[in-house]
């Protein structure tokens, strides 16, 4: 047989404590700082949001968001083979953050665990999403390691839909708008550290966390009757503790109005789970490039402007 020269040889490094000796103190803080490698291979924009996150007494290993849509993500972590303890954990978390999208990453999966992670899939409705992704470590001869994450279980039309709804963006030239806008907004603010979220959506709305465990967000959104609002989003899932935080804050209103020199509209949306605190400008996608940004550039001012002021409060309240 002709060697071929200059190729190297492909290894698997089966034991993951070589780089990450314990899971806690090592790859649960590594997996926290590159989440958006994690993202790129389920298809997905994910933000950080917490780690170690409380659920009861047991605490979650990664809590996040996808950016795209505000779903929240759970994700629970090994460096072991997956066993039943962690999968019983993965369900508990999952109904504490009412989590859309729920991942599970091992240094492989049992093919019971991986039958169970398609049999939710199976089983749940069109909104909640259950991922088994198995993380390996290679090298090249003598190279350090690298990291590969392998999905090995995810819901059977995830790629169908993802596909789809793309393309259907395509079609849209209002959401191009978005998009586009949305996109320059996003590099602005991140250059900022506002935020990490890189990929603008063809949508009319973007958030951003406030922190607090997905509770509270900053929103920037194109709204109906040619407006665009900067607000704080109270949208936690427990309506009562929504309205609580609410109530909390407008005993601040004054206050408040005064520091960001702006009259706000409160909105407590009592028929609704959430509550808001908005800031609004006339303003809409359809405007000329000039226009758009300004609009661009006020709606960074006052998000800015809305973590200064309501930052520390929500750091005091929302606990």
């Amino acid at each position: 047989m002709t060697e071929t020269k200059g190729l190297g040889r492909i290894e698997k490094i089966e034991d993951l404590s070589k780089v990450w000796p314990h899971e806690a103190a090592d790859f649960t803080p590594w997996l926290a700082e590159h989440i958006s490698e994690l993202g790129e291979a389920l298809g997905l924009e994910l933000e950080l949001q917490d780690q170690e996150a409380p659920v009861g007494s047991f605490s979650l290993d990664l809590l996040a968001r996808e950016s795209a849509t505000n779903r929240t993500v759970i994700i629970e972590n090994q460096l072991k083979p997956t066993d039943h303890g962690h999968l019983g954990q993965l369900l508990t978390y999952a109904g504490g953050y009412d989590a859309n999208v729920i991942v599970w990453v091992a240094k492989n999966f049992r093919d019971e665990h991986r039958q169970a992670i398609d049999w939710l899939n199976q089983r749940t409705d069109e909104d909640t999403k259950f991922f088994g992704v198995a993380v390996e470590l290679w090298k090249i001869d003598t190279s350090r390691p690298a990291p590969h994450f392998n999905v090995v279980s995810a819901p059977n039309e995830w790629q169908r839909e993802t596909k789809h709804s793309v393309q259907g963006a395509k079609k849209s030239e209002r959401n191009l708008r978005y998009q586009a806008f949305f996109q320059k907004l996003l590099d602005k603010l991140r250059e900022q550290d506002f935020t990490k979220a890189r990929i603008g959506q063809p949508q009319s709305w973007y958030s951003f966390s406030a922190g607090h465990a997905q509770r509270v967000h900053y929103g920037a959104n194109f709204t109906q009757g040619k407006k665009t609002r900067v607000e704080v989003y109270i949208g936690h899932t427990d309506q009562e503790w929504n309205k609580d935080l609410y109530d909390r804050l407008i005993e601040q209103k004054d206050k408040i109005e005064l520091e960001l020199s702006e009259s706000l509209e409160w909105q407590r949306l009592d028929n609704g789970k959430a509550s808001r605190i908005a800031l609004l400008r006339q303003g809409s996608i359809d405007d000329d490039e000039k226009t758009l940004d300004e609009l661009r550039n006020w709606m960074i001012e006052k998000l800015f402007d809305f973590k200064r002021v309501f930052g520390p409060r929500l750091d005091d309240l929302a606990t």
